[in-house]
């Protein structure tokens, strides 16, 4: 097929792959904001999207889009450099200098750190949720507990400096990568490839920023959700306290 044999067609795989895999990173964003100010929201969304079928579907399906984004973008890598030489980048240069084209020379090197960004998350995550859950494999934490595990995450500087880093990989790789996949569907000229540049660094500044707010918010403890929740453990303290001693409550 076109799709595989062909230039083109594993472009247009790698634009589909990747717009699926921003979506994707869309819904993730919305979802982290939630922990910012409910532990409680954030955790029922956990319990939704826990070991259940088609949470276990939907994480194989975006295993598969990972996989074959990540394969063909070293295939695409090479067969650039094979055909181009040092001339590989003559484009990025001419439509836009700076920021696009130095993500364009590294994009492999930028792909490496998303990569492994991608496993110390699976691991900080997916690992202690949903891979225990399936396999009952104990934890620190319960498995549900999402809002527990980014407090514990983020509670470590060296994670925070790791995912501070990913997510700048990611900017880089994604503001490029949104205005490059619009080019191979054929949805840009030269007045909308300009456009499409400045919405897909709108976009994906917003979208990495929804991911470095939560991250800064949980590592320097001003996140809204820490709060109530130390408000909301007072409370039921103090109704403790109040059922323990009716005549000093009243007091």
């Amino acid at each position: 097929m076109w799709l595989f044999n062909s230039s083109i067609g594993r472009k247009v795989v790698m634009s589909v792959t990747g717009v699926a895999l921003i979506l994707f990173l869309t819904f993730h964003g919305c979802m982290n904001i939630v922990a910012l100010f409910s532990g409680e929201a954030y955790n029922m969304i956990c319990e939704l999207l826990g070991a259940n079928w088609y949470a276990v579907v939907a994480t194989l399906g975006l295993a598969a889009l990972a996989v074959i984004h990540i394969v063909y973008a070293f295939i695409l890598t090479a067969q650039n450099r094979t055909a181009r030489g040092n001339n590989r980048y003559d484009v990025a240069t001419t439509v836009n200098a700076g920021k696009v084209e130095w993500a364009s020379k590294n994009m492999l090197v930028l792909g490496i750190i998303i990569c492994l960004g991608l496993l110390l998350h699976l691991f900080n995550f997916w690992w202690n949720m949903m891979f225990a859950e399936l396999t009952g494999m104990e934890t620190s934490l319960s498995p549900a507990d999402g809002f527990g595990w980014i407090k514990e995450t983020f509670s470590n500087p060296v994670f925070v400096v790791l995912y501070i880093v990913w997510l700048v990989a990611l900017w880089f790789h994604l503001s490029h990568g949104f205005w490059s996949a619009m080019q191979t569907f054929g949805w840009s000229g030269k007045v909308w490839l300009k456009r499409w540049m400045c919405i897909g660094n709108i976009y994906v500044t917003l979208l990495i920023l929804a991911f470095l707010v939560v991250v800064l918010a949980f590592a320097f403890g001003c996140a809204p959700s820490l709060c109530c929740d130390g408000a909301a453990a007072d409370c039921c303290q103090q109704a403790v306290d109040c059922c323990k001693d009716a005549a000093t409550c009243g007091k």
